[in-house]
């Protein structure tokens, strides 16, 4: 990781349109839906999703927001929707159309290429599909199309899987930061030259500012997860997604470093029996999100029943609306409060 306390000096904002450009492409690649397909967790639960609310799609018309390969559109038809609409605006959507083809759908399923804001629909649709979450749920921003969508085409009473979205933390101790933090007071011992001095230096350049998107595993988890938020998808609206906060408060299991705060998040897919969650929790299997990483300036020495407690909030980019940020104010037991801004910073433009 490379220190960013220049990161201000040597990024400018980005316009509108040149931030939806990138974005797009980035999806144009095999590479990305290649990893979210073979995601069995994510396509699995999708799949079950919709197979599970097939009652509500029998026969009727479905919206898929940002639909990519078309792979949750042919989940839909299997299901038995009459009609689905599926929206992409990148040039993926050649491809969609050939998989839609071949799975002999074309009556079924049409496939529109463009920003979900600048389509028109033929009709109001019974149900939205979207796979719409980025890291730590809320980075790329995706989730105001789909809230678009809802205005726009979702009839009175209809359906949107996944329907809710829940976001999570915990203090963590990651042992792959302390072991590169303490690298440095084993070169003299391994080479004779002593190089303690770089510690100081290599936290600054390591525990920065980045959100850092990694496996956190169970081990590293030094509290039960604490729920910061909760989005009703039915009734949230693009304000309150430039301010998505909560409060969180847990108890340290044991002895030990906590160096980092890990969030994550789970999705609601509605059900008559009961509701199925996909989870990108570090209790859980493992998904392409993995967990987002929030690293303190400075380790602390926790206890049992440490109080770690705090505020959370995540909040879009003035660099760029589909990047977020997350400000974390928090407490670890008797020390003072602090508070630290994390960002992801891919995407900026280098000012020449």
């Amino acid at each position: 990781k490379k220190c960013l306390n220049m990161q201000s000096q040597h990024k400018r904002k980005l316009d509108k349109s040149v931030q939806d450009d990138l974005y797009f492409d980035s999806y144009s690649d095999v590479t990305i839906h290649e990893e979210m397909i073979a995601d069995s967790v994510r396509t699995d639960t999708y799949r079950l999703g919709i197979t599970r609310n097939g009652h509500a799609i029998q026969g009727k018309v479905v919206l898929d927001v940002g639909a990519g390969t078309g792979v949750l559109s042919i989940f839909c038809a299997q299901a038995g929707a009459r009609k689905v609409y599926a929206v992409e605006a990148s040039s993926i959507a050649e491809q969609a159309m050939e998989v839609v083809k071949l799975n002999h759908m074309e009556d079924q399923v049409t496939v529109i290429r463009g920003a979900l804001e600048a389509v028109q629909l033929p009709e109001k649709v019974d149900v939205i599909v979207s796979e719409w979450m980025g890291y730590a749920l809320l980075h790329e921003s995706m989730l105001n199309s789909v809230l678009l969508a809802r205005d726009r085409w979702l009839k009175p009473g209809g359906l949107l899987l996944p329907s809710k979205a829940e976001l999570f933390v915990a203090p963590i101790n990651d042992l792959t930061v302390e072991e590169r933090l303490g690298f440095w007071g084993t070169v003299k011992e391994r080479y004779g030259v002593d190089m303690s001095c770089m510690t100081g230096f290599a936290r600054k350049c390591i525990m920065n500012n980045d959100i850092a998107v990694s496996l956190v595993t169970v081990e590293d988890v030094l509290s039960h997860p604490c729920r910061f938020a909760e989005l009703d998808l039915l009734t949230v609206t693009e304000e309150q997604l430039r301010s998505v906060q909560g409060s969180f408060s847990c108890a340290c299991f044991g002895s030990s470093t906590v160096n980092a705060f890990c969030v994550w998040f789970t999705v609601t897919f509605p059900g008559e029996e009961k509701p199925l969650v996909l989870s990108t929790s570090p209790f859980k299997p493992e998904t392409h999100w993995k967990q987002a990483v929030l690293y303190l300036d400075e380790p602390v020495e926790v206890m049992q029943d440490t109080k770690v407690e705090g505020e959370i909030t995540m909040f879009p980019s003035e660099e760029s609306s589909r990047h977020i940020c997350i400000h974390v104010e928090f407490s670890i037991g008797d020390l003072k409060r602090k508070n630290k801004t994390f960002s992801i910073p891919d995407g900026y433009a280098d000012v020449q």
